[in-house]
């Protein structure tokens, strides 16, 4: 398992959290958006929409039907393989937008080389891998049809010129919010960030000409200033029998600096399944080849012992020229992800209740995504993760990153699903076996009420546009595609702990 050593950091990032910031979330969790989530996915069955096609443009991405969204349910019998065919179709990708990205100046100059040269080995390639996932699929099972549909890709600008700059409020709660007893992070409803600084180029660039990242994104159009942010979060409705409690695990910061580009939930068996690095906190057994009982007896970094549980998401980096150690390493400047990783100065792990009724237990080894990291090409409707600035939590942003003023720090939030089908620990999209609450705070038929993770992370970084996260490489470094990983292996006595907290109104730890 790779380990990182950082490098020095930068000295502007010694400066002291915000008083704000020990508020937590404010009065309140997040309110989570009302759509099933998962990294990689879009809507069912159909392709991402369209926009602006123009291969000449400065940032260009390639643009893929997401696969696993058009299969039928995976037999248990297929998933390992169907999953490695998904993990080899995310590799094609990577390596086809490396191609276009050596060819865009001779692409710029003839786009038919686009198809020639990138677009048509990479739609064979495809094609040979839905049809041996047609085949895995059928030894088990009714052999899907019309799989071949998916394989087509096609080259799209990056059209974020200016924007809104608002997102959606997902937030609910944080300093201002007038959150509730710590927010039960339900969702009641997606409200649209009102930002006016329109257009802004906080970059003093060209919002079209690539920053960082060495022509891969983010661009300046990505960034706007938290405080032409119009506060954007609603006060959770709380009903009488509501479970207010919460529970709070301490599990660090990633002080032991662990870091791998692999992928377990979406991506078990594959080695880089994820084409970028993730921070992990709790179980320090995650890799890509974990089982169930590796991460059962892995050591963890919980304060609480009884919490062997693993959480993980993409790093953040510095846009400051300088390299880590993974600069020629698969996740790292391979996947075009470069810059220097950022160490969170505090991470908060909040599991709260529903606004509506009780909770009951999380079942163990039960693996949740929320956000979508392929949400630039996929589109927004799974894209759950926000960002803001503390002081300013009660404006929250989804498809942009805010530049926090002075002596404020940047925060990344994630509600995790708090609804469960009560069967299922995982499932072949990694998303249906859980839910979000409905806009009334109620489970969808079927499913029940569980804890919710609220997984709060902030930065000390430097005033400005110079940041992002790490994506897959078509991604573009998008603020969209942030998403958070989360695997349940709390003991049984802590779990019960955990839910009597939560339904007697407490706070615990």
């Amino acid at each position: 398992m790779r380990r990182i050593s950082r490098k020095k950091r930068s000295t502007l990032a010694n400066r002291a959290i915000a008083a704000s910031a020990a508020l937590i979330l404010g009065g309140g969790g997040l309110v989570a958006v009302n759509v099933y989530a998962s990294a990689g996915e879009g809507p069912s069955g159909s392709s991402p929409p369209t926009r602006t096609q123009n291969a000449g443009s400065q940032l260009s991405t390639i643009d893929c039907p997401e696969a696993v969204n058009g299969l039928p349910d995976v037999p248990d019998e297929a998933r390992g393989e169907v999953d490695r065919e998904l993990a080899a179709m995310d590799t094609q990708i990577t390596d086809a937008y490396q191609q276009f990205a050596d060819r865009k100046e001779q692409i710029a100059r003839d786009p038919g080389l686009a198809e020639n040269a990138v677009l048509g080995p990479l739609r064979s390639k495809r094609t040979a891998s839905l049809d041996r996932i047609g085949i895995a699929i059928g030894r088990a099972g009714e052999r899907p049809t019309g799989l071949e549909s998916l394989a087509g890709c096609s080259l799209r600008a990056d059209d974020s010129r200016g924007g809104n700059g608002g997102g959606r409020g997902d937030g609910n709660g944080g300093p201002g919010g007038g959150g509730q007893d710590d927010g039960q992070g339900q969702d009641q409803g997606q409200n649209q960030g009102q930002d006016g600084g329109q257009g802004q180029d906080p970059g003093g660039q060209d919002p079209g000409q690539g920053q960082g990242q060495g022509g891969n994104g983010p661009v300046a159009a990505d960034f706007v200033d938290i405080q032409s942010v119009q506060p954007n979060v609603d006060r959770p409705r709380q009903r009488r029998g509501a479970s207010r409690g919460t529970f709070t695990t301490d599990c660090g910061r990633n002080e032991n600096g662990k870091f791998n580009p692999d992928n377990v939930i979406v991506a078990p068996g594959v080695s880089n399944g994820a084409h970028h690095m993730h921070d992990y906190i709790g179980n320090q057994a995650n890799d890509a080849f974990a089982s169930d009982d590796d991460l059962a007896n892995g050591a963890t970094t919980c304060r609480n012992q009884g919490d062997r549980s693993t959480y993980y998401w993409p790093v953040l980096r510095l846009q400051n020229g300088q390299d880590e150690d993974d600069v020629n390493a698969d996740g790292g400047g391979r996947d075009q992800n470069v810059g220097e990783i950022q160490t969170p100065s505090q991470v908060t792990l909040k599991f709260v209740g529903s606004p509506v009724g009780r909770v009951t237990a999380m079942p163990r080894f039960l693996r949740i995504i929320t956000g979508d990291a392929k949400a630039f090409t996929n589109g927004d409707a799974n894209a759950n993760a926000s960002w803001s600035c503390t002081g300013f939590e009660d404006r929250q942003l989804t498809d942009k990153y805010p530049i926090c003023p002075e002596g404020s720090q940047v925060v990344r939030t994630f509600a995790f699903q708090n609804c469960w089908d009560g069967q299922n620990t995982d499932s072949a999209n990694h998303r249906t076996h859980v839910a979000f609450a409905q806009e009334n705070g109620r489970c969808p038929n079927g499913f029940r009420a569980v804890p919710q993770l609220v997984q709060r992370i902030v930065y000390d970084v430097p005033p400005g546009p110079g940041f992002a996260v790490d994506s897959f490489p078509e991604q573009l470094h998008k603020p969209i595609t942030d998403h958070g990983d989360f695997i349940n292996v709390f003991d049984d006595r802590l779990m019960k702990k955990m839910v009597r907290c939560i339904n007697d109104g407490r706070r615990c730890r």
